[in-house]
């Protein structure tokens, strides 16, 4: 694939969102982009609840990555208001790429997605993205290809990559970069995202609660950070406090586990990778709560943040 490279001193700059059914590889492809873990990474649908925005930055161009969660058809007011984010998304980006796994059969989600988004955001350049390559032959990469190419039409240009395995992601970075409008960075150079500190903490700590649950808790699980303070006897520690909201006891009974270990797995899992963030230690503190059927509550949704 020939990809147009910007002439001597020419920069592009623009937002990019990748769409796409649950689990095709999204967040990983950011964090791959980005070089840093901005993104939470889930083989549950609906892992992702904010518009995170990852940073590229490349001599020739800054993409501004807009991970979005996974357009659905919603069930729950929570439902809903993703929905609403999501669409808002699609008007404002430059570029949207379209994910599909080579590894799987292109089926009526995806052909949903697409009708949904040409339909949102008829002017926006829509692009196809063939990930998890390194799971199937070269056969099958190309017959995936083509199948791609055939659903988003002979104008959308289709780039096989493999994020976990670092394969094509430049060639991508320069497809996308390549659909830029012509402009200066956005982000001073060194920023990977826009997210407040206080949102990654969060959702990390997601992340690890979701990790081996069953498929009724992903829904129902909000994370909110309560207090960051230094503690006391130590100055270059933080004390972070988190409480997790469920919808039932018997979901605050499996995020705590027998005799709390499981919390405590939670919890050193989600303090290792904020710690990677932030540069610094951190106490973390982690307190389980029920919020009766907080996803359909309006008043409760607000204080959840969404």
């Amino acid at each position: 694939m020939s990809v147009e490279q910007p002439g001597e001193g020419e920069f592009r700059s623009g937002f990019v969102c990748f769409v796409g059914r649950p689990n095709t590889g999204k967040s990983t492809l950011t964090n791959a982009m980005v070089g840093q873990k901005i993104a939470i990474t889930s083989s549950r649908p609906q892992t992702t609840r904010h518009t995170i925005r990852g940073i590229v930055h490349r001599d020739h161009a800054q993409l501004i990555l807009v991970d979005t969660p996974g357009l659905h058809r919603p069930r729950t007011l929570l439902g809903q208001r993703l929905n609403d984010l999501v669409r808002d998304t699609y008007s404002e980006v430059d570029v949207i790429a379209l994910c599909i796994p080579a590894d799987e059969k292109i089926g009526p989600g995806d052909r949903w997605i697409v009708q949904q988004v040409r339909q949102m955001a008829p002017k926006t350049t829509l692009l196809g993205v063939v990930t998890k390559i390194d799971k199937v032959d070269k056969p099958q990469v190309a017959e995936q290809l083509l199948a791609v190419s055939q659903l988003l039409g002979p104008e959308a240009e289709v780039v096989p990559v493999s994020a976990a395995k670092g394969e094509q992601v430049e060639l991508l970075v320069d497809v996308i970069a390549s659909k830029m409008p012509e402009g200066p960075a956005f982000y001073p150079d060194g920023e990977l995202t826009d997210e407040p500190e206080e949102t990654l903490m969060a959702e990390l700590i997601r992340e690890a609660a979701l990790e081996g649950v069953r498929d009724e808790l992903p829904h129902s699980l909000a994370v909110v950070i309560e207090e960051i303070m230094p503690r006391e006897e130590h100055e270059d520690m933080l004390d972070v406090h988190a409480l997790l909201y469920v919808e039932r006891p018997s979901q605050k009974a499996i995020i705590i586990g027998k005799r709390g270990a499981r919390l405590k797995e939670v919890g050193t899992a989600a303090r290792k990778q904020i710690e990677h963030i932030l540069g610094t230690r951190i106490y973390l503190h982690l307190h389980v709560k029920v919020a009766k059927d907080w996803q359909r509550d309006p008043k409760q949704l607000r204080k959840l943040g969404f």
